[in-house]
């Protein structure tokens, strides 16, 4: 079953979920302790984008014509019901996924697309950002040529190394796509000082970018995650879900979505927080090697790994903590989204986690049934999935599982000839290491937790 929205039902407006929560969401936090203002942002980002960052009154935020004709390329994206999944689990319950991977561009291009257009209409010629798997950086390199941008991207090394299409594709649009830690910073050049052979992570990547970007007065920084202003644009993706979940007939029991920083869990299940009376049930699901939810500490930590950039109240591992090499880089962020990390504090939307043996596993299964390849973020959203619908078939229930899915877009084949080849290993939850990272936490903020 596919259940496709006409071109005229493209939402045109964001939604913000802030000023409908019933709690207040810790504000970003100055190195000094005071709360976050325009000003402080201001050498990163572009006004319009602070505006919708700090947004805290608007409840809808009209988007753009330009942004919004540009959506129209491959939205409204199709929702499926994974019928053949369902027949060879054998379970009672329907699941259904909003496919993010429709033409050239992933989920990521939701944000992409409005980042670089604010960027453009104030002037700015040159962007800069980090990216994990690839996914992100792909994207935002095709944004910025449609808005006559230069793309600068810190791509984590082992992702740089072993995801080399999407890195191919991003320097074929014509963005500059330099391995992280590397010698180009003064951030890249003191960790591998002290480590060579630094795997990097995604925290080390920012820092290098947002070094970058206040070297140079005529660049910004853009976000591929975890900010609120981030999950506000791809919440297209759930204002959507919800108008064809109803066509369907098949309001959502439960919600699942992979999370690495938050972005596209946050797109999908956001909207549904204006229908308090019907709240499904909301599970994230993070990789056991990095669990941020499910083993971190709530607590005001820096959202990069040199504390360049503000402090974030969020689930974290540490700033200073580097994962182990995962297939799934975008999974490899010390924190969560402040966002999803209040709302998990909470107690409004649950974790899981599981290794990425079981995730790519379930993706195996998937791409089988259903015929998608699934990126390796959204293989872990996948066993998720097929234990809810297994828990299904033990109970005799009937839910609807709706889920999203983000294709594998960077050609990441190898992965899953890996896997089947036996070669992808289970990587560890590194508890020794993850101690010693949340003793760095930043002090002077602990009154606010």
């Amino acid at each position: 079953m596919r259940i496709q929205l006409e071109a005229k039902e493209l939402p045109d407006k964001w939604y913000n979920v802030v000023p409908d929560l019933d709690f207040r969401l810790p504000p970003m936090m100055s190195q000094s302790g005071y709360p976050v203002g325009t000003h402080d942002l201001e050498p990163v980002a572009p006004y319009s984008i602070i505006e919708q960052e700090l947004d805290q009154e608007n409840t809808y935020i009209l988007i753009p014509k330009k942004i919004r004709d540009l959506y129209a390329e491959w939205r409204p994206t199709p929702l499926y019901r994974a019928e053949r999944l369902e027949k060879s689990l054998g379970t009672p319950a329907r699941i259904f996924y909003k496919y993010e991977g429709v033409g050239a561009v992933g989920y990521e291009a939701n944000t992409a697309i409005a980042q670089a257009y604010y960027a453009a209409n104030e002037g700015i010629k040159q962007v800069v950002t980090a990216t994990g798997n690839g996914e992100w950086g792909v994207s935002l390199a095709i944004v910025c040529n449609y808005f006559d941008i230069k793309c600068k991207v810190y791509m984590i090394r082992p992702s740089y190394e072993e995801k080399v299409y999407g890195r191919y594709i991003m320097e074929m649009l014509g963005a500059e796509v330099i391995p992280s830690p590397g010698e180009a910073t003064r951030t890249g050049r003191e960790v591998l000082s002290k480590d060579p052979n630094s795997p990097g992570s995604l925290g080390i990547a920012l820092s290098e970018a947002f070094e970058t970007a206040h070297n140079n007065d005529d660049m910004k920084f853009c976000w591929g995650t975890v900010m609120n202003h981030v999950l506000l644009h791809q919440t297209v993706i759930g204002l959507e879900a919800q108008k064809q979940m109803r066509r369907a007939d098949a309001y959502p029991d439960v919600i699942i979505g992979a999370v690495g920083g938050g972005s596209a869990f946050g797109g999908l299940v956001l909207p549904f927080f204006q229908d308090r009376k019907k709240l499904p049930r909301m599970v994230a699901v993070e990789t056991a090697a990095a669990p941020s939810l499910s083993k971190g500490r709530y607590t005001y930590d820096y959202s990069d790994y040199k504390g360049v950039f503000a402090l974030l109240k969020m689930y974290t591992l540490g700033h200073g903590f580097i994962p182990p090499g995962l297939r799934a880089g975008g999974m490899r962020y010390h924190g969560i989204s402040p966002l999803i990390s209040a709302l998990y504090g909470e107690g409004q939307i649950e974790a899981r986690m599981h290794t990425q043996r079981q995730a790519f596993d379930a993706a195996v299964s998937f791409a089988r049934a259903e015929g998608f390849i699934a990126s390796p973020e959204s293989s872990y959203t996948i066993k998720a999935v097929i234990d809810e619908a297994l828990a299904c078939k033990t109970k005799g229930q009937r839910k609807n599982i709706l889920f999203v899915l983000n294709a594998n877009s960077n050609l990441d084949i190898g992965m899953v000839k890996d896997f089947l080849d036996g070669a992808i290993e289970d990587q560890p939850f590194l508890k020794e290491e993850v101690e010693t990272a949340l003793k760095q936490l930043p002090k002077a903020l602990a009154s606010n937790d």
